[in-house]
């Protein structure tokens, strides 16, 4: 590899480097302790120097250096892994520069001479290299270690490393970490002593940082049930977020099979970047904090200070610009920031910011005037709505409104509308609010129902969705008018399961529009569709918002602010379950000191997170948590549920069983009232038991959303979302664990293998499905996956995985044959012809049945694939006794013409049932015999299973003859092929590994083609003991399984 010229002062520097050549102009050199003469102590300490230091002589230990005869001065040039590299390069200096440099005058014209030709060889390979780092000559050094090191595919994409010490028990090993796409690879050498381990990002179950007595702080790692801690890093946060953006990139990408079509930066595996890594997670993390649509891109960042009209005062921050917006975040992150759409920004702001500039010369002061002038611009008055389109003109809820408008508002609702009122006065309305504190308080307190729907979708960004997709829900409307799918099939399901008590779903207007929303949002979004808990969710925004309105605040939940949610797997439900057992044992010990087992929280909070409390409040009540969760996220509804536990914790320590911890929690559900709604009594939900409720104490849901915030108000945003990716690794991992466990409980009760064994298998089959999506996001079975499907279902191999495999654990492993072997074998399991096969049909292939089963596998894989379905079904109906004498004498017209020749009714049936198994033609036969002497190669019985082998063929062919002698005098009915039999030409037998044609039926030959059938061929095989011996012959299964283990990395078609 060509170097970035460096001065070398001391070309032999403590006698590590020995001399192999040289000349005039250049100097090849050998690392002591490699190569001849290598090893000892010399060898022990120079290799662990170089690991420790960062050597590129660590895995190149040859060099060429640059020399004039008139300087001591060195510079290196080129470095080589091995002596036939390092050649290469030397003989092409002395090829294409020595001859030039003796035109030279100085010593400084010939080193600038090669340098520059040093430089361009670099430039012309950067043209085609991946490496695009700040600091590309040590990246590629680093790239050379880490091919050298781990012996992973040229495909795999190094995006960083970092120097650190690895705990192997108590004693640190100093190293480098290497985090590539798709594995964590650590290397270390000292004294002799090499560390060396790969883990993939798939394997990990958790990534946390840690401290204890002994490490101070650290980063802890659990994969394949082992713990690893790694420690000493230089910059240790930014190595830990790097860690978990690769794990997140490849649970979605592996996992949840993503494909990132609108996140350029992560779309290609073979182009991941730290860079690009830590681009989309500012990306994200400023979408998140904002609420900005999915394709807002932060662009720039400016800390500044924004002047605040209503304190009078000048509050420190950071300017945020996208594409679309500018945002503005106060220093903590709540005291105050701000959204202006550049769409809103009016021309007047702008000509007030010319104005204000001649007369002032802080520019933080002409950037609060713009704000404001964008603020005031998107005004027009404390009292005007945002003015949004939709097919409705009306909420449900003024559909269905029993008492006139003024007897509706009472006092407390009009000093709640009065409140608000006298906040957008001060802080604006619209987009472009200043969101505080107060707003927050306004928040809590409770949202006047007249505002509800305005400001879900403010605060949701759900405005800023239907603000720039003008007449996108009509389209999906009317796209999805008539559609018939599963998910519409659910929906139609549960329309009526939605608030069944509200008077706005007990008719057509109500179910009409929960329909159309529903059915338009599956099929905007396929990879959700529709899931249970969407319908309750939807018909409460309908209550408040029009239809278009609940459409986009439903887009909002499901892909934003609910991620993963809304799914068959509900992984987002689940992670954050986990979160909230994490805020049990923090915040409430003593519920943790008193439950055994934390998942009764897990399975009794479900609901709450699925529903947002929908579904076990009131709905008057429920409301105002949807308020509060369309302003703060989940993490209102984390702090709700502490809130609730905290509530009843007494009764809970006090309770027995879970039963009775369910139980307290219903009560209290049913007690909590709303005593300022304004909903007529016909809306509101009745309890479930009147007694029950009277025994408990009225709760009101503004206080318990109070308390909720001042006891559990100071969990952050951002520690939320931490805990998020921490947990969403078990989370995954829990789930794919139970997955395993279903999959080897179905399979295991057909095929014959040990539970040990059977666990091992399934492992490598995982591995080999993601070592199909690891390098591109165009495998068979990334393109061809569906999330609705089965268990069994969800991972499969493509033809090229399945052959390296199936060649590895083969019981055959001799065979000569083994690629045409596994391709035949891959094209008879791929019976819907998708180009994959799954667990259980893979499993079948290897050791399990008997020598009659094993033989029946290698007949059907030399029929055609028609043939094959046929031979499937009639020997299944033989061995249910389908043909028995009088469902025979019922269904074969050909008995009759037997019946008047006399013939024997046993020898009919037995022909009978010969002639239903399709046999192999003559092409198919000669494939079939070459087959078996293929799978007896380098068996230590190789020549007599030969003998065997020819002498069943040679039986076979004389029946044949005997058979066609027979039907010579027979009448031209008799003497021709059936169909399925006609002739095929022998050319069809050579050895490829291509499926068995179909033959042509109605060829026509002067000779009757021969054929046998599968009876015929497994009589004349048992004939044979030495064959039977073989193909009974046990495997050692343990074996093949850690041969294959030690070699499933490199398993990459």
């Amino acid at each position: 590899m060509w170097l970035k010229p460096e001065e070398v002062l001391l070309k032999n520097a403590f006698k590590l480097w020995v001399t192999e050549k040289s000349n005039d102009y250049f100097v090849l050199q050998r690392r002591r302790g490699y190569g001849e003469g290598g090893g000892g102590l010399t060898g022990l300490l120079v290799g662990t120097l170089d690991t420790v230091l960062d050597s590129t002589a660590k895995v190149a230990p040859f060099r060429i250096l640059h020399q004039t005869p008139d300087s001591q001065v060195y510079w290196s040039i080129a470095c080589g892994a091995t002596r036939e590299e390092i050649n290469q390069h030397w003989e092409w200096l002395l090829q294409n520069i020595m001859r030039t440099l003796s035109v030279f005058d100085s010593s400084e014209d010939i080193t600038s001479f090669v340098q520059g030709k040093i430089r361009g060889l670099i430039a012309e390979e950067g043209k085609v290299s991946l490496v695009q780092e700040d600091d590309p000559e040590k990246f590629r050094e680093a790239l050379l270690r880490f091919e050298k090191w781990f012996g992973l595919p040229e495909k795999e994409k190094l995006v960083t490393y970092y120097s650190c010490s690895y705990w192997k028990g108590r004693v640190p090993c100093q190293g480098w970490l290497y985090l590539s796409t798709n594995f964590l690879s650590f290397y270390s050498y000292l004294l002799g002593s090499e560390v060396k381990f790969i883990v993939s990002w798939d394997e990990i179950w958790k990534l946390e940082k840690s401290s204890n007595v002994i490490l101070a702080e650290s980063i802890h790692v659990v994969a394949g049930g082992e713990d690893h801690y790694f420690s000493m890093f230089l910059h240790l946060n930014e190595t830990f977020l790097l860690m978990e953006q690769l794990a997140d990139y490849a649970v979605r990408r592996l996992f949840d099979k993503e494909t990132f079509q609108q996140e350029p930066a992560l779309a290609d595996p073979l182009q991941i970047s730290k860079r690009g890594l830590e681009t989309h997670a500012r990306n994200e993390q400023f979408r998140a904090f904002f609420r900005l649509p999915r394709e807002e891109n932060l662009l720039e960042v400016y800390e500044s200070f924004l002047w605040v009209p209503f304190s009078h005062f000048n509050t420190l921050g950071k300017i945020c610009l996208s594409e679309s917006y500018l945002c503005f975040a106060s220093q903590d992150g709540s005291q105050c920031y701000v959204i202006v759409p550049i769409r809103e920004a009016s021309s007047s702001a702008l000509e007030y910011q010319e104005e204000e500039d001649t007369c002032t010369q802080r520019g933080n002061r002409i950037g609060s005037f713009v704000l404001l002038g964008a603020v005031v611009g998107s005004d027009g008055g404390p009292d005007c709505p945002l003015q949004v389109s939709g097919e409705a003109c009306h909420t449900l809820i003024e559909h269905f409104e029993d008492n006139p408008e003024e007897e509706a508002l009472m006092l407390k609702e009009k000093m709640k509308e009065q409140s608000w009122n006298i906040h957008f006065s001060e802080y604006g309305r619209g987009m472009s609010m200043f969101r505080t504190k107060k707003t927050r308080d306004l928040i809590v307190r409770g949202v006047p129902e007249f505002l509800r729907g305005e400001l879900w979708l403010l605060f949701s960004g759900a405005v800023n969705d239907m603000a720039t997709h003008p007449g996108y829900y009509s389209e999906l409307v009317e796209q999805s008018l008539g559609t018939s799918t599963l998910a519409t099939d659910e929906i139609e399901r549960d329309l009526h399961r939605s608030l069944p008590e509200h008077p706005a779903f007990q008719s057509d207007t109500g179910i009409s529009a929960l329909r159309r929303v529903l059915t338009a949002y599956a099929y905007r979004n396929p990879k959700i569709g529709y899931c249970q808990a969407m319908n309750i969710l939807t018909s409460v925004l309908l209550l408040y918002a029009k239809e278009e309105e609940a459409f986009w605040l439903l887009v909002a939940v499901c892909e934003r602010m609910l991620p993963d949610y809304f799914n068959r797997r509900i992984i987002g439900a689940l992670v954050d379950q986990a979160v909230f057992e994490e805020l049990i044992r923090e915040q409430l010990p003593q519920l943790t000191e008193h439950t055994t087992d934390m998942t009764f929280f897990s399975s009794v909070s479900l609901s709450w997170f699925l529903t947002l409390f929908i579904s076990v409040l009131p709905i008057e009540s429920a409301v105002n948590v949807v308020d509060c969760f369309f302003y703060d996220g989940i993490k209102a509804i984390l702090q709700l549920g502490l809130a609730v536990l905290d509530y009843n914790v007494e009764q809970l320590l006090a309770c027995r069983d879970d039963a009775e911890a369910v139980t307290i929690l219903n009560k209290f559900f049913d007690s909590v009232t709303n005593k300022d709604s304004p909903l007529p009594a016909t809306v509101q939900q009745a309890p479930v038991s009147n007694n029950d409720r009277t025994s408990h104490p009225k709760v009101d849901i503004t206080d318990l959303i109070r308390e909720a915030y001042e006891k559990y108000g100071d969990i952050r945003s951002e520690e939320v979302e931490s805990m998020r990716r921490r947990k969403k690794l078990f989370v995954i991992q829990t789930l794919e664990d139970t997955t395993r466990q279903n999959v080897l409980r179905v399979v295991s009760q057909e095929v014959k293998f040990t539970a040990a064994h059977l666990d091992d298998l399934y492992g490598l089959f995982k591995r080999q499905h993601f070592l199909s999506c690891y390098w591109t996001m165009n495998s068979p079975a990334l393109l061809h996956h569906d999330p609705s499907l089965p268990y069994l279902e969800q991972y499969q191999l493509g033809r090229s995985q399945f052959c390296a495999l199936f060649s590895l654990l083969a019981p055959w492993v001799h065979c000569a044959g083994r690629d045409a072997l596994s391709l035949w074998a891959f094209h008879l399991l791929d019976e819907n012809q998708d180009g994959l096969v799954n667990f259980k049909e893979f499993c079948y292939t290897l050791y399990s049945g008997t020598f009659t089963e094993k033989l029946k596998f290698l007949f059907k894989m030399h029929l055609s694939p028609g043939e094959r379905n046929d031979f499937t079904t009639f020997t299944a109906l033989i061995d249910l006794g389908f043909f028995a004498k009088q469902t025979f004498w019922n269904h074969s017209p050909t008995l009759f013409l037997c019946m008047h020749k006399q013939v024997d009714i046993t020898l009919l049936l037995l022909g009978f049932r010969f002639a239903l198994c399709l046999a192999v033609l003559q092409c198919q036969f000669i494939q079939f015999s070459k087959t078996l002497y293929n799978l007896f190669h380098g068996d230590p019985e190789e020549e007599s299973l030969y003998r065997a082998v020819a002498s069943v063929t040679s039986l076979l062919l004389r029946m044949e003859e005997v058979g066609r002698r027979l039907q010579e005098p027979g009448t031209p009915t008799e003497t021709t092929p059936p169909n399925g039999e006609a002739s095929t030409s022998p050319e069809g037998s050579s050895d490829t590994p291509s499926p068995p044609s179909v033959p042509e039926p109605n060829s026509h030959r002067q000779e009757v083609e021969w054929s046998f059938a599968f009876e015929q061929i497994l009589a004349s095989l048992l004939n044979e003991p030495i064959l039977v011996r073989f193909f009974e012959k046990p495997v050692d299964v343990q074996a093949r399984l850690e041969h294959a283990k030690k070699l499933r990395i490199f398993v990459v078609q």
